[in-house]
């Protein structure tokens, strides 16, 4: 750290004066900052303003002292050292921790520190201040001063910020509550310390966000093989109370000066990383490219243009047939389509997201039931319609009377309407949502669990919710003749499903083949491109009067023949 980067504010107490002990004050980067006369005599150079602290004490390079300086920088607890100083004789070291500096007092012998007693309490107090409660790790406060003293950078590379994230950590304080959230926390602070060791600094932001500063000219190529690193270490379980958890990390890098020079700016391009990171699966780490900041551009320009999408009637519904095999259609799914004025068509994996973190699924998914159901109206009586809850949706306060109004309104049975919703959904609020669904069901309305399989598949789900139906999610059908446990997990979830007096319904049907197969295990409804791609509401009446077609139709005893 330059002198110019350096609160002379922090002068030490009563440097240049006559104190009995050497006082000296290091920066983060254990650089001198400021000594008392005392000490410049003992080092005798006091002329140096750029003095290490290694230089200063050889004797603190020795790894298990070194170990116990960063130590004390990383916690904000004082310790006390006693080294060898050749001709001086044994000398002992306090080192506290006071504002953005390291202070050090050396005397002749323990206790003989000539300083007021309240600086160990004053470093405890800044330890509070300046670290996080939970992980003991540094915390925001202390990363925005770190990186306001290393910005803006001259050479050509500067410092590295690394963005961390945990990936899947939400599911464990749900699941398994607070109190093992924050014991993987500490776990997961634990981990990136020592993977880290003495390259860099890490510090906790908030919740499972973290973040690491490394200084040095080849921090750019070290920086990626230390996020490698960490992937790779978060691949391995954590094990709370017995119970093996996976929690994976994504990691943004940006470099100074050359992704940003300015504190804000680098920490935007290290977090568009780290949005390409999750965007491209998560448990990886990227490196900040400007061509990013396209995609979090049109990004933002769709979240704009999604706050006037209902306004300016660009959403509409397709429909997807429920066929009873072989060939009876029992219904339709109404699927959310956006159309934007100049992109075009929208896929709802893009927005749907969207529009839950704004707020803006409530008003989104009313009007999607209210013309879901209208349209409905013109089918046959006996047809069902299945529509999607979101969990932004389902929690909201007021859920079942707005679909009871909504029903009357319209006019459209209950017993026609089935709710589906994902496992993700009953992770929030357990109780709550007892008494919606159960309220729900005393009104009639059919509820589906939608994508089974594929999060967290508590059969305590099954026993304490009121599903009418079981979705076997695509993942499991789509190599289902080739696998042998797809085969499997199918069939033990059509018979688990019928033993609770449930419904089956296997969607991400692709062939004729797997369509023979399923209904020769007895799955009740089948949902696919096999029997038709989503329709636009114009062309539902021809497709009911035409009924379920498959296309090359495979007999079901040549299927059994393996022809």
């Amino acid at each position: 750290m330059t002198e110019n980067r350096v609160d002379r504010s922090q002068r030490i107490p009563g440097s240049g004066s006559s104190l009995e002990a050497a006082v000296s004050l290091w920066n983060l980067d254990l650089e001198l900052i400021d000594s008392s006369q005392k000490f410049n005599d003992h080092i005798g150079v006091a002329s140096r303003k750029d003095m290490t602290l290694w230089e200063a004490y050889p004797a603190l390079a020795e790894p298990t002292l070194a170990a116990i300086v960063r130590q004390v920088i990383d916690t904000g607890e004082p310790r006390t050292i006693e080294f060898d100083a050749g001709t001086l004789g044994k000398r002992n070291l306090l080192l506290s921790c006071l504002q953005q500096g390291l202070l050090i007092v050396e005397s002749e012998r323990r206790g003989d520190w000539n300083l007021p007693p309240e600086d160990g309490e004053r470093a405890r107090l800044i330890h509070q201040a300046t670290h996080d409660a939970l992980t003991g790790l540094p915390n925001r406060r202390q990363f925005s001063a770190a990186l306001s003293q290393l910005l803006p950078a001259s050479g050509k590379l500067g410092p590295a910020l690394m963005q961390l994230d945990l990936d899947d950590f939400k599911p464990v304080n749900d699941t398994l509550g607070h109190g093992a959230g924050d014991l993987v926390l500490q776990l997961a602070a634990a981990r990136i310390k020592e993977t880290l060791g003495r390259s860099g600094t890490v510090y906790r932001l908030a919740g499972d966000e973290f973040a690491i500063i490394q200084v040095g000219s080849q921090r750019a190529f070290e920086a990626e093989k230390l996020a490698d690193a960490l992937v790779a270490e978060f691949r391995k379980p954590f094990t709370v109370n017995g119970i093996s958890l996976f929690v994976g990390v994504s990691v943004g890098i940006a470099i100074a000066p050359r992704d940003g020079n300015e504190g804000e700016q680098l920490m935007k391009a290290a977090d568009v990383a780290l949005y390409e990171a999750k965007k491209e699966g998560r448990r990886r780490a990227r490196t900040f490219d400007p061509g990013m900041l396209v995609v979090v551009e049109q990004r933002e320009l769709l979240r704009r243009s999604l706050r006037v999408a209902l306004q300016r009637d660009e959403f509409f519904i397709e429909y997807q047939p429920l066929v009873k095999p072989p060939s009876s259609v029992v219904g339709f799914e109404a699927l959310l389509r956006w159309r934007h004025p100049t992109v075009g068509i929208i896929p709802p994996a893009a927005f749907i997201p969207m529009a839950e973190a704004d707020g803006l699924m409530r008003e989104i998914g009313q009007w999607m039931l209210e013309e879901a159901c209208r349209e409905a109206l013109a089918w046959p009586s006996h047809f069902t319609l299945a529509v999607n809850l979101s969990p932004a949706e389902f929690l909201t306060p007021g859920l079942t009377d707005r679909i009871s109004q909504t029903l009357d309104v319209v006019g459209f049975p209950a017993e026609r309407l089935e709710l589906e919703i994902t496992e993700g959904v009953l992770l929030e609020r357990t109780i709550n949502n007892l008494d919606t669904l159960n309220t729900l069901n005393v009104l009639g309305i059919q509820i589906s669990l939608d994508d089974f399989g594929t999060e967290y598949s508590s059969l305590s789900y099954l026993k304490n919710f009121p599903f009418d139906t079981i979705k076997i999610d695509r993942y499991f059908i789509k190599d289902l003749l080739q696998d042998t446990k797809s085969q499997t997990i199918v069939r033990s979830v059509i018979g688990l499903a019928h033993g609770l007096d449930m419904r089956v319904t296997a969607e991400g049907v692709e062939t004729p083949q797997q369509a023979a197969w399923l209904q020769q295990e007895n799955c009740d409804r089948l949902q696919g491109y096999c029997i038709s791609p989503p329709l636009r509401a114009d062309r539902l009446e021809e497709f009911i009067r035409q009924g379920a077609r498959f296309p090359s139709t495979t007999p079901l005893d040549e299927f059994r023949a393996g022809t």
